[in-house]
């Protein structure tokens, strides 16, 4: 995957399952992409974007795939009804007038996740941010925005915590830099509430927090934020997030998945449990 800033709509995880399984349909039939374009009277170029999730799955379009490939009555009939499923637009949806269109990849993902890792040089990662720490610093990137938009983008971004709340939560693994802690976000008290958050959150069984300190030095992990993204279904590859101040990409070849997850361990491994609660206690001392 690459650079996202297009205006398609976010793949569903479901809609990447099918994508995939599409692909594996055709290759066990035998039929090249061009077989298959045929068969739809469409360019090579589509047939690809349909396994990639980079198109919704049109019924029609998988119904004459599945027969073209020599799949059964039953089978076409289970995989149309999933198409059918996995076109239907997600919660997050609702906050397409708040949120960039490739963002909402972002929380397709999320959502789906099982296991999530985050590395964060800079803020507090969203999913445990607080509504006045995550109004400060969306404010911060969205310097000329209206007060509605703002709202709206606060809105989503506390609405996507729910996650952690199910009873099939993924597990969360952050690692985050001790400047985070340092960055008065809007103020002491905003702060305060904060870390008193991270402490809190730092005790469900799901959740992870490592804090790495100043002490720890320069590190192979110091470099822009990321999110790995794993998943249950065994037909969706590992998924590194990772964005800068004007494009966002997404990474799924196995290279750029592992350098990403073996820094996201290293840096874990420069810390503990035990420390990084004791300098959250000791920062929000500082904050009172």
């Amino acid at each position: 995957m690459s650079e996202s800033r297009s205006g398609t709509s976010a793949p569903t995880v479901l809609r990447m399952i099918l994508g995939r399984r599409l692909q594996d349909m055709r290759l066990a039939a035998d039929a090249s992409l061009e077989d298959a374009a045929k068969a739809l009277r469409v360019t090579p170029l589509t047939i690809r974007r349909l396994e990639k999730a980079e198109v919704a799955l049109k019924p029609l379009y998988v119904e004459k795939l599945l027969e073209t490939f020599g799949a059964d009555r039953q089978e076409i009939d289970e995989f149309v009804d999933l198409a059918e499923q996995a076109n239907e637009p997600g919660w997050w949806h609702s906050y397409r007038d708040a949120v960039p269109s490739w963002f909402t990849a972002y929380v397709s993902l999320e959502t789906g996740a099982q296991t999530l890792r985050t590395y964060e040089p800079q803020y507090v990662t969203g999913l445990l941010q607080t509504h006045d720490y995550a109004r400060a610093v969306l404010r911060g990137g969205l310097p000329n925005g209206s007060e509605e938009e703002l709202a709206r983008r606060v809105e989503l971004r506390l609405r996507r915590q729910s996650l952690l709340e199910r009873e099939d939560a993924p597990t969360l693994w952050v690692v985050m830099e001790e400047a985070v802690l340092h960055r008065t976000v809007d103020s002491p008290e905003v702060m305060r509430e904060q870390i008193e958050r991270l402490l809190d959150v730092s005790e469900l069984p799901h959740v992870s927090l490592d804090v790495v300190s100043f002490d720890a030095g320069a590190h192979a992990g110091a470099c822009a934020p990321f999110t790995y993204f794993r998943f249950a279904e065994p037909e969706l590859p590992d998924i590194v997030y990772s964005e800068i101040l004007s494009a966002s990409v997404y990474l799924d070849q196995r290279v750029d998945v592992v350098a990403h997850l073996e820094a996201h361990s290293r840096m874990a491994l420069l810390t503990s449990s035990e420390d990084s609660r004791a300098l959250l206690n000791r920062m929000r001392k500082e904050y009172s």
